[in-house]
């Protein structure tokens, strides 16, 4: 079975790399001596620190593997010029249903947070505006309902 590709910005990538390196350079460390520390008080069976440690240690060794493993699949969508929407614009849309405009930049599924206004290429709304263009308008079919959408700008 082929992995799929995790599509991202190069700013995402290159966040992700920096968390990487992080966590195996400086964080390992830190926990590390927070175990040495915890062992030096004596019977472990007891200590609290010791086991905050450990869990600290397994929770970082299993984010450094999901970001290994995100990394070796990673593939940077190079922000393309031109007018339509693809992963890295940001793009400014009027929701007609609401009556409000909406910002957001679309990015590949790994990086989509809304609390920062990212949406994924993936999502019902991305995957409706990929390709579209200033002016057009998309309709987006949903659990809720359709929902349609006017896109007024898109930026690089």
């Amino acid at each position: 079975m082929e992995q799929k590709k995790n599509l991202m910005t190069r700013e995402g990538l290159q966040a992700l790399e920096t968390e990487l390196k992080e966590l195996k350079e400086h964080k390992r460390y830190e926990i590390a001596q927070k175990i040495k520390e915890a062992r030096e008080q004596g019977d472990l069976s007891e200590n609290a620190e010791y086991d905050a440690a450990k869990d600290e240690q397994r929770d970082v060794e299993a984010r450094i593997e999901e970001l290994e493993g995100i990394l070796k699949f990673a593939e940077v969508v190079e922000e393309e010029s031109g007018d339509t929407v693809n992963i890295g614009a940001r793009i400014r849309i009027f929701d007609v249903d609401m009556n409000e405009e909406v910002e957001f930049k679309m990015v590949g599924s790994t990086e989509a947070n809304s609390l920062e206004n990212k949406i994924s290429n993936e999502s019902p709304l991305g995957s409706a505006l990929i390709g579209a263009k200033v002016g057009d308008t998309v309709s987006v079919e949903t659990e809720y309902g359709k929902f349609d959408y006017r896109i007024l700008d898109i930026q690089r």
